[in-house]
């Protein structure tokens, strides 16, 4: 089963974004902040990863680079999920390492196209 890391720091969003995670039929794993990411990355090595920008401590910007600067996570695709939507933030997000965004607040149905979108450029099997 292909495996979605949750990195997100508000517990509400976190649960919500598990269960649709769930939902799509991947094994979400998630993970409270940027640094809980970085070390669950390394152990899980998922599939994808979906990765808030503004949190405390260790943001998604500081996560992004240093998952890219890891021999053993450089190659995974990270999907930001920001409520950040300007220009400049977004450019950021891909300046960062990751490979593309998602902008807050979304629906189910344009998370899972961009899920699917990455696990299929990953060229993994995607679940019916």
């Amino acid at each position: 089963m292909k495996k979605i890391l949750i990195v997100e720091d508000h517990a509400d969003m976190r649960e919500l974004l598990t269960w649709q995670i769930e939902l799509m039929g991947f094994l979400p794993i998630p993970a409270k902040h940027g640094k809980e990411g970085v070390e669950k990355a390394v152990a899980e090595q998922p599939n994808l990863i979906l990765l808030d920008i503004m949190m405390p401590g260790m943001d998604g910007w500081e996560a992004a680079r240093t998952l890219r600067a890891n021999p053993e996570t450089k190659d995974i695709p990270i999907l930001a999920a920001t409520a950040l939507f300007r220009d400049s933030d977004l450019k950021g997000c891909l300046d960062a390492g990751c490979n593309g965004y998602i902008v807050k607040p979304f629906t189910f149905q344009e998370l899972q196209g961009k899920v699917r979108e990455f696990i299929a450029s990953s060229n993994s099997d995607l679940p019916s």
